[in-house]
């Protein structure tokens, strides 16, 4: 598996009072034979946001986002471990407005 270091940042929005589910597809021309095995993690850079759950399948990631500071942009990140014991990492940035 090759692991493009280019990729572009998606940013999203949000309302602090909003809780939503933001997902990854990580693809089979992402993993190739590869799957997700065991429980990705998720981090929030700056702290604010809360995890309020999160769950996957062997090709998808998805967690449920709540809370955050109207104005504040935060990098969501997503790591996970393949069955061939490679780990990898994708993140997307969210911006937090009044809706």
């Amino acid at each position: 598996m090759t692991v493009e270091t280019s990729q572009i940042l998606i940013t999203r929005y949000k309302d602090p009072a909003e809780k939503l589910d933001y997902r990854f597809d990580w693809g089979a021309e992402y993993l190739g034979t590869d799957t997700i095995t065991g429980t990705p993690t998720w981090s929030t850079s700056p702290t604010g946001l809360t995890t309020v759950s999160s769950s996957n399948t062997t090709t998808t990631t998805t967690v449920r986002l709540s809370g955050g500071t109207v104005g504040q942009e935060y990098t969501v990140t997503c790591h996970v471990v393949l069955t061939s014991g490679q780990e990898a990492e994708r993140s997307f940035k969210l911006k937090v407005v009044d809706r």
